[in-house]
């Protein structure tokens, strides 16, 4: 499956859109409003990756073993520097309301954490290449 993101900046005009697949659909992310550029920076979509990735993961997760979740919350943060400067301690949280014990949702949380794949993506490191 191939995931595609593509953003088109000309000063106030800012376009986001994704692709899984054959599908594609707009995100929502407003120009900077004081310069050029995205009002929202990488370390913020990153980690919203992290949260999103899990959330999505927790629900098809659970789905296979028969629980019903009713509310998902993920918190995800991470340190970031200096321009120029990689990102470090990353971390998220899950908060998780279903039809289960609390016993069964902790071990859905710790099962569904070494599955999620954008935190497997990040534990594994990966190359990025610059293609020009």
């Amino acid at each position: 499956m191939n995931i595609s993101a593509s953003l088109v900046n000309e000063g106030s005009r800012h376009t986001v859109v994704v692709q899984t697949g054959e599908n594609s659909q707009p995100v929502m992310i407003p120009a900077k409003a004081t310069a050029n550029g995205s009002a929202v920076n990488g370390g913020e979509l990153l980690c919203l990756a992290l949260a999103t990735c899990f959330c999505n993961d927790l629900y098809r997760e659970a789905s296979r073993s028969g629980m019903k979740l009713t509310k998902v919350t993920v918190d995800a943060w991470a340190e970031f520097g200096a321009a120029g400067e990689p990102g470090k301690a990353f971390h998220y949280k899950a908060y998780v309301e279903a039809d289960a014990p609390q016993a069964e949702i902790d071990a859905l949380i710790r099962a569904t954490d070494g599955v999620a794949e954008i935190q497997k993506t990040l534990r594994n490191g990966v190359a990025v290449q610059l293609v020009v």
